[in-house]
């Protein structure tokens, strides 16, 4: 300790005042490394003519920042039910995300806290010219929690699992360009796309698309819940709670803080906000947006929202009447109050939407020039009416708070301003334990929210496309499956952005969804946990990484 103590003398001698800030830097980097203790730090810095109290500060602050090991997390979350399972392909909301995505496993590449392409299992990537061949270089020295050494086959065996016309995966759409996946040695995969796509690293962040241990067979275990990621597996009761344990031997270094993970469905919105009151778990999810002010107010707590592309949407399946005739579904579209959505259903934590996917942090979003902005229009309504061969309308609007917060509140909002366009909506509150399952894709006219996707072929590829899993409009148009093919191969920007405004005009004119918002994620934990100053925005709760992201102080 005493050659820590004088390097902090070392530092403070000669001293002008230009020099203090690097000085500053220069100390807090070595308290930060464990060379300087903290009498150390405090004697530096008092030395550099620092008071004793902004010293303090300082190093408070310092240590704030600075991860600590320990504790175990408990997270209340939305979106679970006891139909999940462990099949990566089969997530469907955010607590199957929060338990494999966030603690279990690693993608290939990963979307940092600051929206950028990291990489994450692929140290690296490169392309052919026309981006329809792309190489991937596999992390070395990486272990799956059961010992077993990750390796290119692991990597063939989970991209494939997605793959081919019986794959029921939710990844599928996405992957529908790729035309084969093959070892290149030991710690290389080739990936062959049917065109070229110059996004196709960034689809591999998918939270579907986490590496497992390959069988001998080719197929990849996933029963077992081993992953590569910074938690394992103890206990899951699918729908209820998970449990899992910090990885000793997790390949990220600097992450993973916490010693144990336990994260709780609660779905009813006032259950989970008094189990952040009264110190059941750290930290939640969806946090109502009309009871934000109140969660404000509680001492001990933070509630912090993201904007990203987050989207209220109403799908219509467009395989059933009477959705099957688009002058039906426009009229749907002009009987939605957007700005009365946006005052009482998220009290303004977030923007109109216009039919449209494409959101706020997508680059070739279109202008309102482009395409100008629907508006609440009961004439319009009875005009597409009309066009349908209809003067009136009875509908069923299937919703639950699983759906998005408020959407049975909605849809009676719906139903009121949809009266003077002759059209009758009954609102059916549906059960939040398998309203994937039982009511999304299944009924006519139903309460969804998505994400979002950091890439336009991303969310088109994933939803709108004729052939995607989660196409839940059941929509093909023939043009927009064409420009799709198009616009992933077009290397040129311009061009790129023309297309997807085309495509935007087709979904929003023509489609099967009513997008009614984009909406905020807002989330709140206990001020005892270290939350960076930027979250992911690209899912929620820290880009569903705040198990291995946060620590408390």
């Amino acid at each position: 300790m005493k050659e820590k103590e004088n390097k902090a003398k070392d530092l403070s001698a000669g001293v002008s005042d230009l020099e203090v800030a690097d000085k500053i830097s220069d100390i807090q980097q070595s308290f930060e490394s464990g060379q300087m203790s903290r009498r150390g730090f405090m004697t530096a810095a008092l030395a550099l003519g620092v008071s004793l109290t902004a010293a303090s500060a300082i190093l408070n602050k310092v240590e704030a920042a600075t991860p600590k090991k320990g504790g175990r997390l408990r997270v209340g979350l939305t979106g679970g039910a006891t139909t999940d399972v462990l099949d990566p392909g089969q997530i469907l909301d955010l607590y199957m995300l929060h338990l494999q995505f966030g603690q279990l496993r690693n993608g290939l590449t990963e979307v940092a806290s600051d929206g950028k392409l990291i990489p994450e299992l692929a140290e690296s990537w490169d392309s052919s010219p026309d981006a329809k061949t792309w190489s991937f270089n596999i992390r070395k020295g990486v272990e799956f929690h059961n010992g077993k050494s990750l390796t290119s086959a692991d990597i063939v065996a989970s991209l494939n699992h997605h793959l081919g016309e019986d794959s029921k995966s939710a990844a599928k759409g996405i992957l529908s360009g790729v035309v084969s996946v093959k070892a290149d040695g030991k710690y290389k995969v080739t990936i062959e796309l049917s065109g070229g796509d110059a996004d196709f690293p960034f689809l591999m962040t998918d939270y579907h698309l986490n590496i497992c241990p390959a069988n001998s067979d080719g197929s990849i275990d996933w029963q077992s819940g081993i992953g590569t990621g910074g938690y394992v597996l103890k206990n899951n009761n699918p729908g209820v709670r998970s449990f899992t344990t910090r990885n000793p031997n997790y390949w990220k270094s600097g992450m993973a803080h916490f010693d144990e993970i336990e994260i709780t469905q609660i779905g009813d919105p006032t259950a989970r906000s008094q189990a952040l009151q009264t110190d059941s778990i750290d930290c939640m999810n969806n946090v109502q947006t009309q009871t934000v002010h109140l969660l404000k107010r509680v001492p001990g707590l933070k509630v912090h929202a993201t904007t990203g592309n987050k989207q209220i949407t109403l799908p219509m399946r467009t395989d059933m009447a009477p959705y099957d005739n688009n002058h039906v579904r426009l009229a749907v579209k002009h009987i939605v109050d957007r700005q009365q959505w946006l005052e009482k259903i998220i009290h303004g934590y977030g923007e109109l939407g216009n039919d449209n996917p494409i959101g706020p942090a997508n680059i070739y979003r279109a202008t309102t020039d482009e395409l100008p902005q629907r508006a609440y229009d009961p004439e319009k309504a009875k005009f597409h009416l009309k066009k349908a061969g209809l003067s009136k309308l009875s509908l069923q609007f299937h919703a639950a708070d699983t759906g998005f917060g408020g959407a049975v509140d909605a849809g009676q909002l719906m139903r009121d301003t949809a009266k003077s366009a002759g059209i009758d909506i009954e609102v059916v509150r549906e059960p939040n334990d398998g309203y994937w399952s039982n009511v999304w894709m299944k009924k006519a006219f139903s309460a969804c929210y998505w994400s979002g996707r950091p890439t336009e072929n991303w969310i088109f590829s994933q939803i709108y496309a004729a052939e995607a899993s989660w196409n839940d409009t059941y929509w093909k148009h023939e043009k927009f499956n064409q420009l799709l093919v198009q616009g992933r191969a077009e290397l040129d920007t311009t061009k790129r952005r023309d297309i997807y405004v085309e495509m935007q005009r087709i979904v929003s004119n023509e489609g099967g969804v009513c997008l009614p918002l984009f909406m905020s994620d807002v989330m709140a934990y206990h001020e005892r946990l270290a939350v960076p100053e930027t979250v992911g925005a690209n899912w929620e709760l820290d880009g569903g990484k705040n198990a291995e992201r946060w620590w408390f102080t």
